[in-house]
């Protein structure tokens, strides 16, 4: 299990729910892996297209929408883990890449 960080006192620890349970040090496969399979009963790991991510800001945003800003944040070795409202979630890879899917 790895630890999620809270990045604002307002956010209530409950946001993260049971999402580090999805993820362990010990098991080498990536994050996006790990939560394919663990989240195996809400349909698997189905990242979702066409999101912009401020590496910067670590905010996200989907053209037209408004701009996600990061409640939680979790390391899995070199992959940054970001939880967003509306129970996104970001997975960033030390290159830059990442993907963003919904773990409602």
């Amino acid at each position: 299990m790895i630890e999620f960080a809270l990045l604002h006192p307002r956010v209530d620890p409950d946001v993260v729910g049971f999402l580090p349970t999805f993820f362990s040090e010990r098991d080498q496969r990536p994050a996006r892996e790990q939560i394919d399979t663990a989240y195996a009963h809400g349909g698997g790991w189905r990242p979702q297209p066409g999101f912009n991510f401020n590496q910067h800001t670590f905010t996200m945003q989907y053209p037209g929408d408004p701009v996600f800003l990061p409640l939680a944040r979790a390391y899995l070795r070199d992959e940054l883990i970001i939880l967003y409202e509306h129970e996104y979630l970001a997975i960033i890879q030390p290159d830059g890449s990442f993907e963003i899917g919904r773990v409602n």
